[in-house]
């Protein structure tokens, strides 16, 4: 999760600034371009083997990225010394872990129950006395004073809102593409494997998109770029709310949803890159990628206690309703619409983003923090 945002940063680095903005959308495709080889892949792995080995293959992928990593990335001469923020990253680690534990598992432990607010709780003031902490390092893990700028922070809420409303579409289609054939008047009974394929063309719509994202960030701006990215991704949701009777019409609706992250996923950081210092960039954008999960994570604890919310008995197994997908169908898309809100206003400054010129020298713990 950490290599997308220092790859990012070292874009500034390794490109002309006229190129910057759509060697960033390039970089920010690989996200959909990965997730659109993966759902059928894994889909596939998972049928024909068993789920296990999904994770011995992310392993050799993993070993192959090291090396191609170390032996064909550029190498930048930005060391500048520093140290590494031990304690604030085990803060942060800890205070986040609690309380998105406790949200992820809340439905399963009970919201209730002493467990899941011990964690909810905790963590938050995990996370209080790590600010303290954070404010009295000469170089800390996250600037918590350049963080708290409000093109930098409005940024991260709308990052928050917009992976809300991303991640949900990753949870409602499968599970209704899934569902038994006409079970609920809704089972569109395809397999795991079926599913995957039928998403798939939503991840390469995100590649083909990225660089037109490029191009409107130099032309109009990252903040209508991120805007309008936001508005398609919640028009998405909207087309499945009427259209979800076929897996034909799920697959245009994820199409035009994956679209608008397409557009606005390269924003985000372009964005972050403009309103903090040069040294801070690495960090800025790692803190921004957390944002975007932290929206996730949420997503899916929302998503899966509104499926169960409402159900019906078949096979001795629980179904959610078919209202129960609309619902969550409406919500994705109002947190998309929020994360437009937002985002209309973060103040920028009054010029492109490829004329933010940057320095070669930049420094190394900028990547340490973000990939921290």
């Amino acid at each position: 999760m950490g290599f997308i945002p220092v790859g990012i940063s070292l874009m500034r680095e390794v490109t002309p600034p006229k190129v910057t903005a759509i060697a960033v959308s390039a970089m920010s495709a690989t996200l959909g371009v990965g997730g659109a080889l993966g759902l059928p892949l894994a889909a596939w792995i998972t049928e024909e083997w068993d789920w296990p080995v999904l994770f011995w293959v992310s392993t050799v992928l993993g070993i192959i990225v090291t090396i191609l990593t170390v032996t064909v990335v550029p190498r930048v001469n930005d060391a500048a010394g520093g140290k590494f923020d031990f304690g604030g990253a085990l803060g942060l680690a800890i205070g986040l872990v609690a309380m998105l534990m406790a949200i992820s598992k809340g439905k399963d432990w009970g919201w209730d129950s002493g467990t899941t607010l011990g964690l909810l709780f905790g963590g938050l003031v995990v996370l209080l006395i790590w600010g303290a902490f954070e404010l009295r390092q000469s170089d800390p893990l996250v600037d918590l004073r350049t963080t708290a700028r409000p093109a930098v922070l409005l940024t991260n809420l709308a990052a928050t809102a917009i992976g809300f409303g991303m991640m949900a579409q990753s949870i409602i289609v499968p599970a209704l593409l899934e569902t038994p054939d006409g079970l609920g008047g809704y089972g569109l009974g395809q397999t795991v494997l079926q599913a995957g394929l039928w998403m798939a063309p939503g991840g390469l719509m995100m590649m083909i998109f990225s660089p037109i994202s490029g191009i409107m960030i130099n032309k109009i701006g990252a903040k209508y770029t991120l805007a309008i990215g936001a508005s398609v991704l919640g028009v998405g949701y909207l087309v499945a709310y009427f259209m979800m009777d076929a897996p034909w019409q799920l697959m245009i609706a994820s199409i035009i949803g994956t679209a608008g992250v397409g557009i606005g996923y390269a924003a985000m950081p372009t964005l972050i890159m403009g309103a903090v210092p040069i040294h801070e960039a690495g960090a800025a954008v790692g803190l921004n990628g957390l944002m975007r999960s932290i929206g996730t994570t949420v997503a899916s604890a929302v998503m899966a206690l509104l499926l169960a919310s409402s159900t019906f008995e078949d096979g001795g197994r629980e179904w959610p309703e078919q209202s129960t997908f609309e619902w969550a169908f409406l919500i994705a898309a109002v947190a998309a619409f929020v994360g437009v809100a937002i985002t209309l206003c973060i103040p920028v400054a009054r010029r492109k983003a490829a004329e933010i010129s940057v320095p070669v020298e930049s420094t190394e713990q900028d990547g340490v923090k973000a990939n921290a």
